[in-house]
């Protein structure tokens, strides 16, 4: 690293054995060699705070002048997923998700308002690519870039023909930018856990029959979360493609000058890191589908116990009836109603009143529209509550399954 640089920019340059042809890493130039390529490590905060200074610094390293457009782009931290070239180098913004283990400051600088809502934070990370350069700008505290850089300090401390022996380094600008797009990206699999323990809580909290949800807000904000995680690998997956573009129609244009590099080679390292966005997609979008499922049985339940309800009340309806009947024509005023001064006639309306009550349940029990034991929805999700753990295979238990799954098992062994 240069003494006369600030210390908040690292850099580490990349050569070749003389012998071997492989690739150490030197935190000093060494006199009388050419570096295959050099990485310079800068933060977002001296971009802003000290710009002019900044600028003179990289140039100085590097010689390139930057554009005055891709300053300001690289300035603002709410800048989505982009690539641009220009015929001295490539920029690329990628959009990193912060992850628990990144210790970026939680400050309105740092930090975008509209995405704190929802819990989850995106941090810009610029890429400069050139044949012999490599320039990182990115905020303090971001995991897998640190991580990189202290294992790059580990790798340059070594001699240097032991450095390339536990792991392959990286042999140009380009192949380097895309291990360090991995590293974040790889990152994203520790979101996995958390986000999956939301979605099983709000799946417990929509499908408990004991008490009303009423946290609808904050499920959806969480909702969008998701859609915005979705939203945010589409732009990563994008850029990729168009680095990809670049790499088939004008590939000399960032490759290194001074060792051989096969295209095909960085084509499938940029294949992969798209899949590996893709798969992050499609995980994110399994998530939103399993709230939505659970959003939907919520509302059919509800749906459910009003119908069961209703039956309820029109079978008390169906009952009641014909005793409304018989009391209101036994209510009418006329001075002669049969039965109506006779000793006996109340007992027998009160029998008749009852026997109709009776043959009229007699009715809907044999219909199955009462009785028989059934639970509604709402009361069977309630008791799934209380035991706290829902069989989602309980097919699996049903005998002739049992039976077909035996079967298919000795089939299998004996192939």
């Amino acid at each position: 690293m240069n003494d006369d640089l600030s210390i908040s920019m690292q850099i580490y340059y990349f050569y070749a054995h003389s012998i071997s042809q492989q690739t150490y890493i030197q935190s000093q130039p060494l006199m009388g060699t050419d570096a295959e390529f050099t990485w310079v490590d800068c933060y977002r905060d001296d971009v802003i705070n000290r710009l002019e200074q900044w600028q003179q610094e990289v140039y100085d390293c590097t010689q390139i002048r930057l554009n005055e457009l891709h300053i300001k782009d690289i300035q603002n931290i709410e800048h989505p997923c982009t690539f641009d070239t220009m015929d001295d180098y490539d920029l690329l913004i990628f959009r990193k998700l912060i992850t628990p283990d990144d210790q970026i400051s939680n400050s309105e600088d740092a930090l975008e308002k509209h995405e704190q809502i929802f819990g989850l934070t995106t941090t810009p990370v610029s890429f400069i690519t050139t044949s012999n350069f490599l320039i990182t700008v990115r905020e303090r505290g971001n995991h897998a870039l640190e991580n990189y850089a202290l294992r790059v300090q580990m790798i340059a401390a070594k001699p240097a023909d032991e450095q390339n022996k536990p792991r392959k380094l990286a042999s140009s600008a380009l192949d380097l930018q895309l291990r360090l797009l991995n590293s974040m990206v790889d990152d994203y699999l520790d979101l996995r856990a958390p986000l999956t323990k939301r979605v099983e809580f709000w799946q417990q909290e929509l499908l408990q029959g004991n008490r009303r949800f009423t946290r609808w807000q904050q499920l959806f904000q969480e909702n969008m979360a998701f859609q915005q995680v979705e939203n945010l690998c589409e732009e990563q997956i994008d850029v990729l493609q168009e680095l990809r573009g670049e790499i088939i129609e004008n590939h000399g244009h960032i490759k290194s000058k001074k060792r051989v590099e096969k295209q095909d080679i960085i084509l499938v390292r940029i294949n992969d890191l798209v899949s590996h966005v893709e798969r992050i997609q499609k995980y994110i979008a399994r998530l939103n589908t399993a709230i939505q499922s659970a959003i939907d049985l919520h509302f059919s339940a509800i749906s459910n116990q009003t119908n069961e309800n209703m039956r309820i009340l029109a079978i008390i309806t169906a009952v009641f009836a014909p005793l409304t009947l018989l009391t209101g024509v036994y209510g009418m005023n006329f001075d002669y109603i049969p039965g109506l001064k006779n000793p006996i006639g109340f007992w027998v309306m009160l029998s008749s009143m009852l026997i109709c009550t009776i043959v009229l349940l007699i009715y809907f029990y044999r219909r199955h529209l009462v009785g028989r034991g059934e639970r509604s929805v709402i009361d069977m999700l309630a008791q799934q509550h209380k035991n706290q753990h829902v069989n989602l295979l309980w097919f699996l238990d049903y005998e002739p399954i049992k039976q077909t799954l035996k079967e298919v098992e000795k089939i299998t062994r004996l192939k």
